[in-house]
C-alpha cells in the first residue's frame, strides 16, 4: 500500500523582550537556576499578571509579515495541567481568540517549486520552566528561570507531505522571526522549538490518520530525523495489523528513534476558560500602523530585489538573504566595491569560508562590508590581482590593517608595466623550448604550464590578463 504523509507545525518562538510576559523579571539566558523568577512567574497568592506591550507589538508585526488576519480582539486563557515546571497548576494562552490568525508562508521545495503553507494562527502564552534530571541523585530538580518567558507559538495546517518540507517551512519561520527582530532564533538555547504533529493514511484517502505528536524538537536535523523515524513507526505500525494511538513522544538524538511520553490530550482536556486576572487585548488599526510602518524587508521580497537590482543568479540571492545581517553585509560591501557581482563572489566564497573555518557569524566577521569593497576596488583597477587579494584578505581578518595598507606594507601591487612582464614572458619561453613546441604542435594545455612559470617568477604579481595575452602572441 502506498502512504501518504501528513504534518503540521507547532513552532514556539521565544520573543526578544528584556523582561517576561506577565512580570518584570528578567529573561537573560544563562542565569544561576531560579534567580530570575518572581512571584508572578511562581503563582504565589495575591500576585498579579500584567501584560508585557512589547509582546503585543510583536506578535502583530509577526501577522503583517505573514498577510495573516489580525486579531483586533484577543483573550487570554488559563491550560490547566499541572508539571512541576508549571507551580501555577496552569498556563496562560490563548484559545478561542488568538492574537494572530489565519495566514500563509510560501516555501521552495528541492526542486525549484514553491509550494503554500497555511498558518492557522499565533497566539502568545507563557513558557512552562525547566525540569533537570542529570546531577540529583536519581532526583529531578526545577529551574523556573524559563517559567512567563513570553512565547509566539505559531501553527501549521497539516500541509506538508515530507519531513523536507518541514524543514523547509520551519527553517522558514526561523528566517521570518529573525528578519523582524523579534526572536534570536537560537535553536541551542530553546529560543526556537518545533513540535511536530505527524500521521499517515493510505494515498487517495481524504481523511486524516490518528497523530502523534513529536515534542521539544530543537534542531532542524533532528526535526528531519524524528519526522522520518514516525513516519516509518507508523507504517509498521498500521501495516502489522495494529492501530496508532494518538500521543505524546520524544525524540531520543541519541538512539534516532521516537518514544512514547503520554497520551496526547485534547483541547476539553486543559479546561480553557479565559483568565479572570487578564483583561481582553483590544487595538485598532492606528495601532498596528504605527508598530509596523518601519518594518524591515521580507526575505521573499528582498531576494527578487537581490535578482534584479544586482543581477545574482536565484541561488546566490538565496543564499545572501538566509539572514539578514548577511544580506546587509553583502549590499554595503557590493555599494563599497561598485561591482556587486564580484561582491557576491567573494562574500559567498572566501568570507564564507572563512566564517566556517572559525565557526563564527557575520555579525563577528573581523573584515567590515567598507574593508572587503576597499580590496575588490583594488582588485578591479589591477592595483592586485585575484590571487594576490586572497592574500590581502587573510591579512585583513587577521587584523593587519585595511588593503591600501596591506598592500603597501607587503609590497603586493600588481605588476601591469607591459615591458616588465614581456621580459619575465621571454625568459620563461627561452627557458623552455620543449613546452613551447608542444603548445605550437596544439597541445593548449601548455599555456597553463607558462603562465604557471611566469607567475611564480613574478612573486604573483604580474597581471594575468596581460601574462596570457603576451605568451599568446609570442608563442603562436
Amino acid at each position: 500500500m502506498q502512504w501518504e504523509i501528513v504534518i503540521g507545525l507547532e513552532v514556539h518562538s521565544q520573543l526578544a523582550t528584556q523582561s517576561k510576559i506577565f512580570s518584570g523579571a528578567a529573561t537573560a539566558f544563562g542565569a544561576e537556576p531560579n534567580s530570575q523568577a518572581c512571584g508572578v512567574d511562581l503563582g504565589l497568592p495575591g500576585v498579579l499578571p500584567v501584560l508585557n506591550r512589547e509582546v503585543v507589538t510583536m506578535a502583530v508585526q509577526f501577522g503583517t509579515a505573514i498577510d495573516a488576519e489580525l486579531g483586533f480582539r484577543s483573550v487570554f486563557a488559563r491550560k490547566n495541567y499541572f508539571y512541576p515546571d508549571l507551580p501555577k497548576g496552569y498556563q496562560i494562552s490563548q484559545f478561542e481568540l488568538p492574537i494572530v490568525g489565519r495566514g500563509d508562508v510560501d516555501i521552495e521545495l528541492e526542486d525549484g517549486t514553491i509550494k503554500r503553507v497555511g498558518v492557522t494562527r499565533a497566539h502568545l502564552e507563557e513558557d512552562a520552566g525547566k525540569s533537570l534530571h542529570e546531577d540529583f541523585q536519581g532526583c529531578t530538580g526545577v529551574d523556573l528561570n524559563r517559567a512567563g518567558t513570553p512565547l509566539l507559538e505559531i501553527v501549521s495546517e497539516p500541509d506538508m507531505r515530507s519531513a523536507k518540507e518541514a524543514v523547509a517551512y520551519a527553517r522558514k519561520i526561523h528566517q521570518i522571526v529573525q528578519y523582524l527582530g523579534i526572536c534570536d532564533g537560537n535553536m541551542q538555547e530553546g529560543s526556537f522549538r518545533c513540535d511536530a504533529n505527524v500521521s499517515v493514511r493510505p494515498v487517495g484517502q481524504a481523511e486524516f490518520g490518528t497523530r502523534a505528536e513529536i515534542k521539544n524538537l530543537n534542531s532542524f536535523r533532528f526535526l528531519e530525523k524524528a519526522i522520518n523515524y514516525e513516519v516509518e513507526r507508523q507504517v509498521d505500525v498500521i501495516e502489522g495489523g495494529g492501530k496508532v494511538v494518538q500521543e505524546t513522544r520524544l525524540y531520543d538524538a541519541d538512539k534516532d528513534e521516537t518514544r512514547s511520553m503520554r497520551s496526547k490530550e485534547e483541547a476539553n482536556d486543559y479546561r480553557y476558560f479565559p483568565d479572570p486576572d487578564l483583561l481582553p487585548v483590544e487595538f485598532d488599526q492606528a495601532f498596528v500602523d504605527e508598530v509596523t510602518k518601519d518594518l524591515p524587508e521580507m526575505p521573499d521580497a528582498k531576494r527578487q530585489r537581490l535578482i534584479e537590482q544586482y543581477g545574482l543568479k536565484v541561488a546566490e540571492a538565496v543564499t545572501l538573504i538566509s539572514s539578514r545581517a548577511l544580506a546587509d553585509y553583502y549590499e554595503a560591501a557590493a555599494e563599497s566595491a561598485g561591482d556587486a557581482k564580484l561582491a557576491a563572489n567573494w562574500v559567498l566564497g572566501d568570507l564564507s569560508g572563512a566564517m566556517n573555518k572559525n565557526n563564527i557569524a557575520i555579525s563577528a566577521v573581523p573584515v567590515s562590508p567598507a574593508m572587503l569593497g576597499g580590496m575588490i576596488q583594488r582588485i578591479i583597477d589591477n592595483t592586485i590581482s585575484g590571487k594576490i587579494a586572497k592574500q590581502v584578505f587573510e591579512a585583513m581578518w587577521l587584523g593587519e590593517g585595511d588593503a591600501d595598507a596591506i598592500i603597501e606594507a607587503k609590497g603586493l601591487k600588481q605588476i601591469t608595466d607591459t615591458g616588465a612582464i614581456e621580459k619575465i614572458v621571454d625568459e620563461v619561453i627561452a627557458a623552455n623550448p620543449s613546452q613551447a613546441e608542444q603548445f605550437r604542435a596544439g597541445k593548449e594545455k601548455m599555456l597553463g604550464f607558462f603562465v604557471g612559470q611566469v607567475m611564480k617568477q613574478s612573486k604573483g604579481k604580474a597581471n594575468p590578463q596581460q601574462v596570457n595575452a603576451l605568451l599568446r602572441s609570442k608563442l603562436s
